[in-house]
C-alpha cells in the first residue's frame, strides 16, 4: 500500500508541474483544443477520445462507489473533469479510510 500511495503523490505533482507549465504556455483553452483534436480524426483525437470514455468510466465508478448519492453524483462529475488530478487524491484519502483494503477502495462499504 505504501509504494501505491507513493505512486500516487508522484503523480498528483508531475500532472500538477506539467499543468503549471501548459497553462503558463497556452492558458485555460483546454476545450477547444481538445475537441477540435477529436474533430480533425487523427491520433491526438483518438487518444483525446479514449481519455474522454476513461474519464466517463472513471466518473461512474467513483459514482456507484457511493451508491450514486448526491455526494456520490457530485464526485462523480469532478472525476470527470478532475482526471487523475482528482483520483489520485481521491484514491490515496481512501487508502487511509479504509486502512489500506483493496476490496473497499474499489467497492466501497458493500
Amino acid at each position: 500500500m505504501a509504494a501505491l500511495r507513493l505512486l500516487l503523490v508522484i503523480m498528483f505533482l508531475v500532472l500538477a508541474v506539467y499543468t503549471g507549465f501548459v497553462i503558463a504556455e497556452h492558458g485555460l483553452v483546454l476545450f477547444p483544443v481538445f475537441f477540435g483534436d477529436v474533430g480533425r480524426a487523427d491520433w491526438s483525437g483518438q487518444f483525446n477520445l479514449d481519455f474522454l470514455m476513461m474519464l466517463m468510466l472513471s466518473a461512474l465508478w467513483v459514482s456507484w462507489r457511493h451508491r450514486f448519492s448526491g455526494v456520490g453524483l457530485a464526485l462523480g462529475v469532478v472525476a470527470f473533469f478532475g482526471g487523475m488530478g482528482f483520483l489520485s487524491v481521491y484514491l490515496f484519502v481512501q487508502s487511509f479510510l479504509t486502512k489500506g483494503n483493496v476490496v473497499e477502495i474499489l467497492i466501497g462499504d458493500r
